[in-house]
């Protein structure tokens, strides 16, 4: 028997091969189909509201012989009935999921005693608060098992919605996915004197938004292949309730949104499209109030809106489809094509009626940039801010106490992310060399930059100098805080240098 020609065994292994590799793209392409396509989350139309919404406890703590304000903060571990019958592990507060509202006033001396029960060390980071750097609860003030921490200051800016959560680094996400979080009011001479809703759970109602996602009774922390914005969770909760109603007593109510999500960002709005009045942003109210049908919110961002309601109606606050320049692979995979049903109103068959809602709120809070004594820039990567990635040792910038800068954030890779900085509130002054759009008039302590997206910060250093305790900025999608997008300043007296931070061990 003749032996086959070499030549034919070259080609038989060829075309081997060649079917190989046609079968391994088929089945990757097949893959990236798959995943492409199954990667969009939707429960509009899907959800049946049938749990009363929980509204967190109003805590104004107890008032010493010499007016200060002290609040008791425990951090605990415990089990959530999120799902009947089902228990999860969660952590909490001074209970087993989220926390009180606190609330305090312009010119008091607050107190905060706080323990640490949790299993690991943590922090407490009042976000959007104007204090001492040490008071910060950043991550050089980390609160170790098992120990405590008083952080004290006095409130000096105006009313707003705050909110608190750790802030340890290389830890934040997780902990602040398992529940560590709650809203700390302001109140102030001016926010008093307004017809607005004000009576705390009744027509001015707390609206913690996160997303989440079960793995059996666990809180999955998973990060799902090609969601480079970090955890994105296939179902939403507001105030630790899953498929929350309230009903409303008012002609109008008052919801102060806190987007508490690690990563993702919502697009509320109406079901039925109605509008509604945005009277306050991150750092307090706005000059006047403005009609929308569409807020986004990044992670950390706050917003204070009011609805008018109808007598019996029913309305469904929804969170659409983002329009914030992605491209298609991250509109997808960054959640940007998701959308939830997040919250149901029902009105009563009679309402209260409530006061039209004042023309003017608040004067501007925020310099407008005019009295700028320096510009700097910060480009925003997954590597890096500035190409550098977080280091607890090195003060990245020092500023003068009592000077007022500029702040370019340049959004420098694909990705979606957003710009946080301690301790003060500042002015969008441009998006893209163009007027910022009417939602961001307000003061703001975080601000979302979206790929190819340059803003503009105005903001002062008003105090107090410390040169040996910084401040962070940071993105707050938090798993990219936690990777390093994160630098640090401190502010210092006229002609004093930095300091260097004391060492963590992190």
């Amino acid at each position: 028997m003749s032996s086959v020609p070499r030549s034919r065994l070259w080609r038989r292994l060829l075309l081997g091969i060649g079917s190989l590799v046609v079968l391994l793209l088929a089945t990757v392409g097949g893959c990236v189909t798959w995943t492409y396509t199954s990667a969009t989350v939707s429960t509009v139309g899907r959800v049946d509201f049938t749990e009363e919404l929980t509204v967190p406890p109003l805590a104004t703590g107890t008032v010493a012989a010499d007016g200060t304000r002290i609040f008791e903060l425990d951090m605990r571990t415990g089990r959530t009935e999120f799902r009947p019958g089902k228990f999860t592990e969660t952590w909490g507060f001074n209970g087993d999921y989220l926390g009180p509202t606190l609330r305090a006033r312009r010119g008091e001396r607050v107190e905060v005693r706080i323990r640490n029960g949790l299993p690991e060390d943590s922090t407490v980071h009042w976000h959007g608060m104007h204090l001492p750097a040490a008071m910060d609860g950043g991550p050089h003030q980390m609160v170790r098992a098992g120990g405590e921490w008083t952080p004290h200051w006095t409130v000096n800016q105006p009313a707003a919605t705050l909110w608190y959560h750790p802030h340890p680094h290389g830890a934040t996400e997780s902990h602040v996915r398992r529940g560590l979080a709650g809203m700390f009011l302001l109140d102030d001479a001016i926010a008093e004197s307004l017809s607005l809703p004000s009576n705390y759970g009744v027509d001015d109602l707390p609206v913690i938004v996160q997303d989440v996602k079960f793995n059996g009774t666990a809180l999955d922390s998973s990060h799902r292949i090609f969601r480079n914005a970090g955890f994105l969770g296939d179902q939403t909760m507001v105030n630790g309730t899953l498929a929350p109603y309230r009903e409303v007593g008012d002609e109008l109510v008052r919801l102060r949104m806190l987007n508490a999500s690690t990563a993702r960002i919502y697009n509320f709005g109406f079901a039925d499209d109605r509008s509604f009045a945005l009277i306050g942003s991150d750092g307090g109210l706005m000059p006047r109030p403005i009609t929308m049908n569409r807020l986004q919110l990044s992670p950390g961002e706050r917003a204070e809106i009011v609805v008018r309601m109808q007598p019996g109606e029913r309305t469904v606050l929804r969170s659409n489809e983002l329009d914030a320049g992605l491209d298609f692979w991250n509109q997808r995979f960054s959640g940007g094509d998701d959308s939830f049903d997040l919250l149901e109103l029902r009105a009563a068959t009679t309402l209260r009626p409530s006061p039209a809602l004042p023309a003017a709120l608040a004067a501007p809070s925020t310099p407008d940039g005019s009295d700028s004594v320096q510009e700097r820039r910060f480009e925003l990567n997954l590597a890096g801010i500035n190409k550098q990635p977080m280091a607890m040792d090195r003060i990245d910038l020092t500023v003068t106490r009592g000077s007022a800068e500029t702040w370019v954030v340049q959004n420098a890779d694909g990705m979606p992310h957003n710009f946080h900085v301690h301790d003060v509130q500042f002015r969008v002054l441009t998006v893209n060399d163009a007027p910022p759009p009417p939602e961001l008039s307000g003061p703001k302590d975080t601000v979302f930059v979206p790929p190819n997206t340059t803003v503009r910060l105005a903001m002062r250093f008003d105090g107090p100098a410390d040169p040996n305790s910084p401040y962070m900025y940071h993105c707050h999608l938090l798993w990219h805080e936690d990777q390093g997008m994160m630098g640090q300043f401190v502010v210092v007296d006229p002609g004093q240098s930095a300091g260097k931070p004391a060492h963590h061990g992190h």
